[in-house]
């Protein structure tokens, strides 16, 4: 968005009409034509916390099209005085705002029935056609539901709540199946219901502000383009760290472990932006074509190219952070499921042959932080006797959203000593006046506006879980313990000696500052 970047002192009303004109074309938006968001699962936890934060927020800047309904449908016995009540403590309202919100929830109304009950989907029909233009609105189905009820739910919208004349998409939450074969059952069942522009599978990091930058950083900067490739970079890191544990949430993580959650989604994703060729152009299914490419080329991942743990209370921490993941009441006792992971993928092409990809993640670290580090080669020839350290290019995603460059310089005063130090583009010290966008916020947009770009193509998914599935298998079928890591450490120790070994130079000598919190 340059015209937003360009003029960073903007008010928040002209931010929202240059986003309006960038991001919508005539065909696409068509402001004069009714929209119906529904909110399958608007009972819940998702749905409270974000869903309907999310579509409040973009009715607040003018981004929804004018004519647009919001449903709420779920098996709860509610009314929108109950659904206002659950949510409005997320939907950072200000005073000012408040004749607004109400005029907001004015648009809300809520539909109680059984997800495998087509007689209730039937019901829900009746209602969306009986709002104004209702029968001729277009269709957002956002499935906020857990994945035990897709296919019921699926089924039934498709049989008896599709629009005749406006268009249908249908939101799809994660997690997109367990492995490779109930991944390839949930797609070809929906594959069989909808067109696959018609399905929106949402990975909600696709939506974040640096995720989204680095296309722009690889293909709008003549300087990164040469060294882009296997003879100058000598890694690439993907972090995603959290400080806290499963928080009583154990039981549904145990499910499906910190691979599934993290790895397989959020960082692989990131990997094919960081590894993907120049797409033909932005066109979403441009974008994905090159996606895949890279997927097709990384080989499966195996028992040798990971470390996993699991945290265990710290007796000198506070809090939650004495506990264990098995203290955890919630999580089945013994329970083998790792919340951390350290693994190396590796592209097999002409571009990052030999180049590891290093994913890290994990629960109840020493931080909050996801990145992708970017390590350069050693300079040929040196001639500073040691002194100089690898260059890095950084993209911090969270917090503190931020891109610099970890370079060597000369050490100021009488000696010519080298010294590590950074080119810095810290988006809240850069970009003062301009609100970073939610994740969540973007997506639905892209929803509104018909863009998949930052949407999962199913070829997409299903070498995803090529790449994962046979050591996911493995582990539970071996069930191979984690090793154990204290609650607010970096992990085990085992993980820093294997990224090392694969060819990251950790060299501890300099940490990045927050300019604004100096």
């Amino acid at each position: 968005m340059s015209a937003v970047q360009e003029q960073v002192h903007l008010s928040r009303s002209e931010v929202c009409g240059i986003m309006r004109e960038e991001l919508y074309s005539e065909e696409d938006f068509q402001q004069t034509q009714t929209h119906i968001f529904i909110v399958v699962g608007a009972s819940g936890d998702l749905a409270k916390k974000k869903i309907y934060p999310t579509l409040w927020w973009l009715y607040n800047d003018g981004l929804l099209p004018e004519d647009t309904y919001i449903v709420g449908f779920a098996r709860s016995k509610l009314n929108v005085q109950d659904i206002r009540k659950q949510s409005e403590a997320y939907f950072k309202v200000s005073h000012n705002d408040a004749q607004k919100l109400d005029t907001f929830f004015k648009r809300n109304s809520y539909v109680s029935g059984q997800y495998s009950d087509e007689a209730s989907f039937k019901a829900l029909n009746k209602h969306l056609e009986a709002l104004p233009n209702g029968a001729k609105a277009n269709r957002l189905f956002y499935l906020a539901v857990p994945p035990s009820v897709y296919l019921d739910v699926t089924r039934n919208i498709r049989m008896t709540c599709m629009s005749t004349i406006g268009w249908n998409r249908v939101i799809v939450e994660k997690p997109f199946g367990k492995d490779l074969e109930s991944s390839n059952k949930l797609s070809e069942h929906i594959s069989s219901l909808y067109q696959e522009n018609q399905i929106y599978r949402i990975d909600h990091y696709l939506g974040k502000e640096m995720v989204q930058n680095l296309m722009v950083l690889r293909f709008g900067n003549r300087i990164f383009g040469p060294l882009w490739n296997r003879d100058h970079i000598a890694s690439v890191v993907l972090t995603f760290k959290e400080p806290f544990g499963t928080q009583g949430r154990g039981g549904y993580f145990d499910e499906f472990g910190i691979i599934r959650d993290v790895m397989q989604n959020h960082l692989l994703q990131m990997m094919c932006l960081v590894a993907m060729e120049k797409p033909v152009s932005t066109n979403s299914d441009d974008v994905r074509d090159e996606k895949v490419k890279v997927l097709k080329c990384v080989p499966e991942l195996t028992l040798d190219n990971i470390v996993l743990g699991q945290y265990v209370g710290n007796p000198e921490g506070q809090g939650d952070a004495q506990k264990g993941y098995l203290d955890d009441p919630t999580v089945p006792k013994g329970s083998h499921t790792p919340t951390f992971a350290t693994a190396a993928l590796y592209v097999k092409n002409e571009r990052w042959d030999g180049v590891p990809f290093i994913m890290r993640c994990g629960k109840a670290l020493n931080e909050r932080k996801a990145e992708v580090r970017l390590q350069f080669r050693e300079v040929p020839g040196d001639i500073f006797q040691g002194q100089c350290k690898r260059n890095e290019l950084v993209i911090r995603v969270q917090p503190d959203e931020a891109v610099y460059t970890k370079m060597m310089t000369k050490k100021p005063g009488m000696f010519f000593n080298p010294e590590e130090s950074e080119l810095d583009l810290t988006y809240g010290n850069r970009y003062k006046d301009v609100k970073l966008p939610d994740a969540y916020e973007r997506l639905i947009l892209d929803v509104f506006c018909g863009s998949q770009m930052h949407f999962v193509r199913s070829d997409e998914l299903k070498e995803a879980w090529r790449i994962f599935t046979p050591i996911l298998h493995q582990l539970e079928k071996e069930k191979i313990k984690p090793l154990p890591y204290k609650y607010g450490s970096r992990g085990p120790a085992e993980g820093d000696e294997f990224i090392q070994k694969v060819g990251f130079r950790y060299e501890g000598t300099y940490k990045w500052v927050n300019p604004n919190k100096l």
